[in-house]
């Protein structure tokens, strides 16, 4: 199934067709599995990183590519190392071993067959969740090929607006892409569900990062999502952290932090439509929270 898939590739909405075994997709890659770092990572939600950490994969090339993004080394620039199938099994089983409270597979639309192949060669052995950590931009038949295997989402949804989605990531159909990916995330995974110690074991996180002079759409963006939805089938993450790195500056309303109005006037109306979830410290918009990452395997 996998070599099929990668012989004319379409896991990802670009549906690009590039036979990857030959050449590269939109996604910058092949149908060898590259990550550019695999350990714990202490910043995310206190429900996904909780006290011990989530063994973070990040994987190498992007279906989205986005002119800001602040890991553009591994999305735009290539950076990264090769794995086989049983050395990615064996990186879920490391991070497991390290204490991680879940397996958090971050840009993986592009590495869905072989990680699924890694996960299956694991079968009981991998005793924590896996996590789906993604930028919102998903196939629907490509997430049916995780159920069963991933039990938590955490989809970063950008842009309400065609014409942002266009202009920063390509993607004109972001929003309605977004929103059929979303409802099969919410199918898979259900409602949110913890542990005794308040560590998420399955359900759909919504992140939303607030960009400078787009509070509006952010806005629009979180009104949407309580019409189709509602407010209890996920959790609502609203992030601050935007810093203009990459191509941003191409962009002059991009150029600069969001403000404090900006961001509390999009959580103020999280909090009106009643939705549960966090709301990110303003110190977060730092490029010391970028991770460092490698060209070269390191564990």
């Amino acid at each position: 199934m996998a070599a099929d898939i990668m012989q004319s590739c379409t896991l990802c909405p670009r549906r690009c067709g590039i036979d990857r075994t030959r050449s590269k997709g939109f996604c910058g890659e092949g149908d060898v599995v590259r990550i550019a770092r695999a350990e714990l990572h202490m910043w995310e939600e206190p429900c996904i990183s909780g006290s011990k950490g989530s063994g973070t994969v990040f994987f190498s090339g992007c279906c989205l590519r986005c002119c800001f993004c602040q890991n553009y080394e591994i999305s735009a620039q290539g950076t990264g190392f090769e794995l086989t199938v049983r050395e990615l099994a064996d990186t879920f089983l490391r991070l497991q071993d390290m204490g991680a409270h879940n397996i958090n597979l971050v840009s993986p639309t592009h590495f869905v067959p072989q990680i699924v192949k890694a996960l299956d060669l694991l079968g009981g052995e991998l005793k924590i969740p896996t996590l789906y950590n993604c930028g919102g931009y998903e196939s629907v038949e490509t997430l049916k090929m995780l159920g069963g295997r991933v039990k938590i989402f955490l989809p970063d949804l950008k842009y309400f607006d065609s014409e942002l989605s266009r202009r920063y990531s390509a993607a004109a159909d972001y929003f309605p892409v977004a929103m059929a990916a979303l409802r099969q995330m919410v199918d898979i995974a259900g409602k949110p569900r913890f542990d005794e110690n308040g560590i998420m074991q399955s359900g759909v996180i919504v992140r939303h990062l607030v960009l400078p002079n787009h509070r509006h759409d952010s806005i629009r963006l979180m009104n949407e999502l309580a019409a189709r939805f509602g407010t209890q089938q996920f959790l609502v993450s609203l992030m601050s952290q935007f810093v203009p790195m990459h191509k941003a500056f191409e962009h002059k309303e991009l150029s600069r932090r969001t403000s404090t109005f900006e961001y509390e006037s999009v959580a103020d109306e999280v909090r009106r439509l009643g939705f549960d979830g966090y709301f990110q410290q303003r110190s977060s918009a730092s490029e010391d929270f970028v991770p460092t990452f490698y060209n070269k395997k390191y564990f």
